[in-house]
């Protein structure tokens, strides 16, 4: 997901009270932000196995917008079984029985072929907004719309064993879409305990790393995040952390001022929710080392293990 568009606000750096070393944070959410602590403490890492040493920059810059690219045949994964399209068990029994929990994979494979469709304009609450995009891809093809459907499938694994009931607002079940204001509304509809929306971006060579996108407080037509925007926090900030200890992956160097929390306000799935929601940008795309990750199976199973831990760290408080 690139940032570009009619009626973007440009992402806001968090203030300095979420800064990574924050002893009053880490000492309420111990778990979730230990990761991030120790990430903050060394300096972090950068590289593509997780253990070297090139730190994240801490100082936002302006990001790099990319069109988005047409779909075009996926490269084919090297044959391992973590390439492998996880199985859907049925819901256990486990800490998270009774639970709800929607998984939003960005974009769908199929929108290239519906452009009419997804650029139809739908309501956001702030402004009107193109019903959908084609989403980015690597340099060597592999679409995000690929991508995030295939660690959404890993999530909803993960999830599932641990009791939680698992919606996904399009499975490849699909043409194209949903919209994003259907997308928040599968969520509402299901009465939520967590959504989130995964992502990767589109930005230019260099920028690295990953970030999660938290609800502004929005009150405009449709949208009212009010009574969303302090869990939704929690849930990007107990991701955010997970993500960092199971990826070995450093936040983004780009937006989000090294914290790899940006709040923004001009996305529907986010202004129409009335559950608490979040965003990840995986990694960004169009970066030849984020592309060696993304495309990796290995590591899309870690990242979906570090957006689910942060899932269950915030649903069991």
């Amino acid at each position: 997901m690139s940032y570009t568009g009619p009626g973007f606000d440009p992402p806001q750096p968090r203030r300095s009270r979420r800064g990574p070393l924050t002893v009053a944070l880490a000492a309420l959410v111990p778990g979730a932000l230990l990761g991030w602590a120790v990430y903050a403490a060394v300096g972090g890492s950068g590289d593509d196995e997780g253990s070297g040493s090139t730190a994240a920059s801490t100082s936002p810059s302006a990001p790099a917008s990319a069109s988005a690219s047409s779909r075009t045949s996926s490269p084919a994964p090297s044959a391992s079984s973590e390439d492998e399209k996880p199985s859907a068990p049925a819901a256990a029994s486990g800490p998270l029985e009774g639970k709800v929990v929607v998984i939003d994979p960005g974009h769908n494979p199929e929108n290239f072929k519906h452009t009419a469709e997804i650029n139809r304009q739908v309501d956001i609450g702030t402004n009107r907004k193109a019903c959908d995009t084609t989403g980015t891809s690597t340099n060597d093809g592999y679409a995000e719309a690929d991508f995030t459907l295939d660690v959404a499938h890993r999530m909803r694994t993960l999830l599932e064993k641990q009791g939680a009931t698992v919606k996904l607002t399009q499975d490849g079940d699909r043409p194209f879409g949903p919209c994003v204001d259907e997308r928040a509304r599968i969520g509402n509809e299901a009465k939520a305990d967590a959504v989130v929306s995964v992502h990767a971006d589109g930005s230019g060579t260099g920028n690295r790393g990953f970030h999660v996108i938290l609800p502004g407080a929005v009150d405009a037509g449709a949208a009212d995040t009010r009574a969303i925007v302090e869990p939704s926090d929690d849930l990007g900030t107990r991701i955010a952390g997970n993500f960092v200890r199971v990826t070995g992956s450093a936040p983004s160097n780009y937006v989000g001022g090294g914290t790899g929390l940006v709040t923004r306000k001009d996305l529907g799935g986010l202004n129409l929710s009335t559950v608490p929601k979040v965003f990840i940008e995986c990694g960004n795309m169009r970066d030849s080392k984020d592309a060696a990750l993304l495309t990796s199976g290995a590591w899309r199973q870690k990242a979906a293990q570090g957006i689910s831990d942060g899932i269950v760290s915030f649903l069991r408080g």
